[in-house]
């Protein structure tokens, strides 16, 4: 009895010692990655202070109007992210992209991540760099800050351009739960393991340089589970039921590119969009053909409708 006792247990710490050693090596492995590819990656935008922190941002253009993007959920380095858009707006407008603080090369914080202090925060970087009167551009979840933000400093905001943007009665707007369970994951390494068995969510799109894919997964890498990702996702269902509560003032020009999608995850997301618009005297809907990032297929469209739409509806500075 105890010989065959002891042949399982045998077993069981070889077994074990093997993935102490694998997750000895995986740790190592990643610690080493991490500092390496950190250490040369390329800066760009500038660094602005908020709260003690240093928020990122990316000012490309001298036209006299301005445009400032927000991106969506967990973007791992917006202002590159937002490239093949800011390239063909820049000509025309001065524009502002908005890494918020966990986000690219931002400081991370512990600040909750409400859409209260992400506006607040926001605000205080565009004060900073002086920048007073805008159209706001946001993809995704940047459609639910964006009311919180038009409301908040109405006199600063000329109008809203939303990217596949979230809307507040949208199904599927839960918390996410468990990312603080995960954390653990990332120093030893098998986040990295992961990511490279994963498909790159950039690969075939032409509108980037390798360097430029190369760059935005390292930074996405770099933020996975930080704090300001696990918050905001588990403060998303507060955001949503807070946005539920607020409409875009009806005299606000709104754009709305939504996403034609031949995999539709939301059941009647163009018609969604279009109440919203609805709601303003001066609102319109584009539907374009694409995935939910629809800037990284469609940036020509979406600059040239924006264009378009902004001189025909914003008055002239």
């Amino acid at each position: 009895m105890k010989k065959i006792i002891k042949v399982p247990l045998i077993v069981i710490g070889s077994i074990a010692a093997l993935i102490a050693a694998g997750l000895g090596t995986t740790s190592v492995v990643n610690a080493v990655a991490s500092q390496r590819e950190m250490g040369g990656l390329e800066h760009y935008g500038q660094l602005v202070e908020v709260d003690g922190k240093k928020m990122n941002v990316l000012v490309q253009g001298d036209g006299p109007e301005t445009i400032v993007m927000l991106p969506g959920l967990g973007t791992g380095a917006p202002a590159v992210d937002f490239a093949p858009v800011i390239d063909k707006l820049s000509p025309t407008y001065r524009v502002v992209a908005v890494e918020p603080l966990g986000y690219g090369l931002s400081d991370d914080t512990e600040v909750p991540r409400t859409s209260d202090n992400i506006v607040k925060e926001v605000h205080t970087a565009l004060a900073e760099l002086g920048v007073t009167k805008y159209a706001l551009m946001g993809h995704s979840i940047a459609g639910i800050y964006a009311l919180d933000y038009v409301n908040t400093y109405p006199s600063e905001v000329t109008a809203f351009v939303g990217i596949d943007s979230s809307v507040p009665n949208q199904p599927g707007s839960e918390s996410i739960q468990g990312l603080e369970d995960l954390r653990g994951l990332k120093p030893l390494g098998l986040m990295r393991v992961l990511d490279s068995l994963a498909p790159s969510m950039y690969e075939g799109i032409d509108a980037y340089s390798a360097a430029q894919k190369e760059q935005m997964e390292i930074l996405a890498r770099h933020n996975a589970l930080n704090d300001v990702a696990v918050s905001e996702a588990g403060l998303t269902g507060q955001n949503f039921e807070a946005a539920r509560k607020q409409s875009f003032p009806t005299d606000l020009p709104v754009l709305l590119f939504v996403a034609n999608s031949d995999n539709e995850e939301v059941p009647g997301w163009l018609e969604l969009h279009q109440e919203q618009a609805a709601t303003t005297s001066q609102g319109q809907v584009i539907s374009l053909k694409g995935e939910h990032y629809l800037h990284h297929t469609q940036s020509e469209a979406i600059a040239t409708e924006t264009i378009a739409y902004l001189s025909a509806h914003t008055p002239a500075p």
